[in-house]
C-alpha cells in the first residue's frame, strides 16, 4: 500500500499550525509541521514533500521569501501561501512565482482540497524535486 503524501506545514501561529496539519491528515495526507522557514530549511525533509503549505507573515523569512529560497536552490516542490492578511500584489507574485495556491484565513476546506489534488497531481507528473 503506498504512503500517503506528505504534506509539510509552516506557520509561527501554532493553533492555525495544528488546525491546518489535522485538516490535512483528515484528508488522509501525512503532516509535519514546522514553527519557522528557518527550521523547516534545516530540515532534510524537502525531498520527499508532496507540497508545502506556509503563512505568508511569519518572523524571520516569510512565505514568500521561503519559496523563493526554494525555487533558487531548485526545488519545484508545490507550494500553498496562506494569509490572514490578503493582498492583490503578493496573491499575484506568488503565483507568478509558481505557487499552487494563495488561500485567505479563514479558508474553507473545498479551496485547499483543490490546491492539494494540483499540488499532489503535479508532484507526481514531473521530476520536480531539483532542477538545480
Amino acid at each position: 500500500m503506498p504512503e500517503a503524501p506528505l504534506i509539510l506545514i509552516v506557520d509561527d501561529d501554532v493553533l492555525a499550525r495544528d488546525g491546518i496539519s489535522e485538516l490535512v491528515e483528515s484528508f488522509g495526507y501525512k503532516a509535519v509541521t514546522f514553527n519557522s522557514a528557518e527550521n523547516f530549511l534545516q530540515s532534510d525533509m524537502i525531498a520527499e514533500t508532496t507540497c508545502l503549505i506556509t503563512d505568508l507573515q511569519m518572523p524571520g523569512l516569510n512565505g514568500l521569501e521561503l519559496q523563493e529560497t526554494l525555487r533558487s536552490s531548485g526545488y519545484q516542490t508545490p507550494i500553498i501561501l496562506i494569509t490572514a492578511h490578503p493582498n492583490e500584489k503578493l496573491r499575484t507574485r506568488a503565483l507568478e512565482a509558481g505557487a499552487v495556491g494563495f488561500l485567505s484565513k479563514p479558508f474553507d476546506e473545498g479551496s485547499l482540497i483543490e490546491c492539494l489534488t494540483v499540488a499532489t497531481k503535479l508532484r507526481s507528473s514531473r521530476a520536480w524535486r531539483r532542477t538545480a
